[in-house]
C-alpha cells in the first residue's frame, strides 16, 4: 500500500526531470501549463478528501479531509478568478496527465480499505502527495511563473499546503 504513493510521490519527481521528444520537464512548463497542474493536482486531492469522508469514521481522518475540500476549492476558485482575469485557459500537458493517472489507481486501491487501515492509507498518501507537490511547486513553478499574479497567488498556496503537510505528518504519526 505504502508503496503506491511512494510510487506517485516517486512518478511526479521522476517528471520532474523527465525529458522525451513530445515531453518537456516541470521547470519547462508555461505559467499557463503550471496552472492546469495545480488545478488537477488540487482536483485530485479534493477526490481523495471526499473517499475519505466517505469510508473513514476517524474524527480526525473527517476534518482533515474537510479541510482539504475547504482549502483546495478556495485556491482553485481563486485560481480560475485568476485566469478569467487574464482572459487565459490552463493548458493541459503530460504532467498534469501522469498526476491524473497515478490517482486514478491510488483511488481504486484506496476504496478497497476499511477501518483503521484506511485510515492510516489515507494519512500516509496525504502526507507523502503534498511533501512531492510542495516540493514541485517550491522548487520548480514558483522559480520559472513569469506572470506576477500568478506566482503570488502559488506563493501563497504553497504557505496553505505547507500547513497541510505538517498536519498530514501528525495524523501518520498518530494512526500508528
Amino acid at each position: 500500500m505504502k508503496a503506491l504513493s511512494t510510487a506517485l510521490a516517486a512518478g511526479l519527481m521522476l517528471a520532474l526531470s523527465a525529458g522525451g521528444a513530445t515531453a518537456k520537464t516541470a521547470a519547462e512548463l508555461n505559467d499557463l501549463e503550471i496552472a492546469h497542474v495545480a488545478y488537477t493536482a488540487d482536483n485530485i486531492d479534493i477526490r481523495y478528501a471526499h473517499l475519505a469522508l466517505a469510508i473513514s469514521n476517524d474524527p480526525a481522518v473527517r476534518n482533515f479531509a474537510r479541510t482539504m475540500i475547504r482549502d483546495h476549492t478556495a485556491v482553485n476558485k481563486q485560481a480560475l478568478a485568476l485566469l478569467k482575469k487574464l482572459n487565459a485557459n490552463a493548458q493541459d500537458n503530460f504532467l498534469s496527465q501522469s498526476l491524473t493517472d497515478g490517482s486514478h489507481k491510488l483511488i481504486d486501491e484506496m476504496s478497497k480499505l476499511r477501518g483503521k487501515a484506511f485510515d492510516r492509507r489515507y494519512a500516509q498518501n496525504e502526507l507523502a502527495y503534498h511533501k512531492a507537490v510542495n516540493e514541485l511547486v517550491e522548487n520548480a513553478f514558483i522559480p520559472n511563473i513569469e506572470n506576477a499574479e500568478v506566482k503570488d497567488l502559488f506563493k501563497a498556496g504553497l504557505k496553505i499546503f505547507k500547513v497541510h503537510e505538517g498536519h498530514a505528518e501528525m495524523m501518520v504519526k498518530k494512526l500508528k
